[in-house]
């Protein structure tokens, strides 16, 4: 097994604290939700396991609406930046017994940070889908992507992601995320 290979068997996808109040504080917050729903469409395509946390949520809101309708209910709520701190996160991930773990949400710079440099620590290899992460602010996001190759996260991009879980034009759910990938393009498109 190559660290720096995805494949889908080794996956769990992490969707960090996607919330309403932060959300309106984010830069392109309409292209996050798209991208980070496109990462959960994918792997529940694929049959990847998906988990999601929400830091404080009577103070920050619930998960955004189009991405809680995708997500299971049982989202844990957190005060402790990292997701690995969210109740039962790191047990469950463990249990999974698949290495490599995917995340997207947000703060870039904060809960993202700390969630992956506790990941890399564990063991785990971590892999970033630039365009399915955020911050406020470019200059935190851009110095968190920076920090965290260095640290040994691997970057890449949504789109990336999806080709590498499928491995091949052969796979059965290839026409579905084909799919999907061009309503994400048009989507894209339209608003660029």
């Amino acid at each position: 097994m190559s660290s720096h290979r995805l494949r889908a068997g080794e996956s769990v996808l992490l969707v960090i604290d996607v919330q309403e109040r932060l959300l309106a504080q984010i830069p392109d917050a309409h292209g996050l939700v798209r991208d980070v729903g496109f990462l959960i469409d994918v792997a529940q395509l694929l049959g990847i396991p998906v988990r999601a946390t929400e830091q404080y949520p009577r103070g920050l809101g619930p998960t955004a609406e189009e991405l809680a309708r995708r997500l299971a209910a049982d989202r844990p709520a957190k005060t402790a930046f990292s997701a690995c701190g969210a109740p039962g996160v790191m047990n469950e991930l463990r249990a999974a017994g698949r290495p490599s773990v995917v995340l997207a949400g947000m703060e870039s710079h904060v809960c993202v940070l700390q969630t992956a440099l506790d990941l890399l620590t564990a063991e785990f290899h971590v892999f970033l889908p630039v365009d399915a992460v955020s911050s406020r602010f470019r200059i935190d996001h851009e110095a968190a992507l920076r920090r965290l190759e260095l640290a040994g996260a691997i970057l890449t991009t949504t789109e990336t992601t999806a080709f590498e879980w499928l491995g091949g034009a052969e796979h059965p759910q290839f026409k579905a995320i084909s799919n999907l990938i061009k309503v994400r393009s048009a989507e894209r498109a339209v608003r660029n």
